[in-house]
């Protein structure tokens, strides 16, 4: 099992020390480096910095959002960050949610799963370098009528193939990831709920397009925070758990609240996310079971967070991306450490 590492979001005061943990994952052999986008910073710009940065790490997007950008100018940016990090950059790519789609870009969020599709066709063509044409329910190119031709892209990436990975909760979207991608980005996954969340509907993605498993990345991305009091560690993510599972997205969309009563949380799902649209964000926090919190992390000593790593393994996780907790730059280099540690420990390296 390899590992990554995940920046989240620039612009947030600690710049200079995001570039560091990226500095010292690439030391430590890290796999990948991941740099997220909402309404903020935007991943590519963050990432071609990164790449600039170090020497061996893959550098990806965790996700560049699809109403963000048309297809096309997606491809020319891939193409040309493989180019300038020398053949490092993977593609991860997302349609985001109803309120930044509709509300930041001002793209209806309708039909995400054939918008995807569509966008994946495009994209890959594009950066195979044929000259783009393309005839959907969401995208015609060239525009019918007019003046446009199809072109080719002009920037030669470094590889043939760019590693493409879509981000997916729901066991529709996952069915077809597994299809049309060439790994999975989850979040909030539990090794012993995997099987049921993720594994299975991107199983069957891969059967409908006759291929298997073999191959196809599964990664997921996990806190992680060193200490002896789980409960402690386990109490600095409860508003981060109440985010997501109370206040990501409407009360009718929201992906992470789904999946966690899919994990078995259906009371404390609706608990939590009663109290976070109600503003009682310190309720919807206290509401978040313990128990959810370690299933979704790694908490505790190099020896305990071993054992959740064997136990990611074991349950499928190709790659394990890490989001190292801390509020110096020296506690989340110590976590970055310890995550290479366990590894080795689990005997998994």
């Amino acid at each position: 099992m390899r590992l990554g590492i995940n920046l989240g979001y620039w612009g947030a005061g600690m710049d200079g020390d995001n570039l560091a943990v990226a500095q010292e994952a690439d030391r430590l052999g890290y796999d990948v480096c991941w740099a997220a986008e909402a309404y903020g910073s935007d991943a590519p710009t963050v990432l071609s910095w990164v790449a600039a940065k170090t020497e061996r790490i893959d550098v990806g997007s965790a996700i560049m959002q699809i109403p963000a950008r048309q297809p096309a100018m997606t491809a020319m940016t891939a193409a040309t960050l493989d180019s300038l990090s020398g053949g490092r950059f993977r593609l991860g790519l997302g349609v985001s949610g109803p309120q930044v789609s509709e509300g930041w870009y001002g793209v209806k969020f309708d039909k995400p799963l054939a918008r995807t599709r569509e966008y994946v066709e495009i994209v890959r063509k594009a950066m195979s370098r044929e000259r783009l044409t393309y005839e959907g329910e969401h995208w015609t190119l060239p525009l019918p009528d007019g003046p446009g031709k199809p072109i080719k892209l002009t920037v030669h990436p470094q590889r043939e193939h760019i590693p493409l990975y879509i981000a997916a909760i729901g066991p529709k979207n996952l069915e077809q990831t597994g299809e049309i991608a060439d790994g999975a980005l989850l979040i909030f996954p539990s090794a012993e709920h995997l099987e049921e969340t993720a594994l299975r509907p991107l199983r069957a993605g891969r059967e409908k397009a006759g291929l298997t498993m073999e191959g196809f990345d599964v990664h997921p991305t996990l806190p992680i925070a060193l200490g002896d009091d789980i409960g402690a560690l386990a109490d600095l993510f409860r508003p981060y758990t109440a985010l997501y599972v109370g206040g990501m997205g409407s009360r009718k969309q929201n992906f992470y609240n789904q999946l966690a009563r899919r994990m078995g949380y259906e009371k404390e799902a609706a608990e939590i996310q009663d109290k976070y649209l109600s503003g009682d964000k310190t309720g919807a926090a206290a509401a978040v079971p313990r128990q959810l919190i370690d299933q979704t992390t790694l908490l505790g000593s190099v020896d305990r967070i071993a054992d959740r790593m064997k136990a990611y393994a074991e349950a499928g996780v190709t790659t394990l991306t890490l989001a190292p907790a801390g509020f110096t730059l020296d506690e989340r280099v110590a976590a970055l450490r310890a995550g290479t540690e366990a590894l080795e420990r689990a005997g998994l390296a």
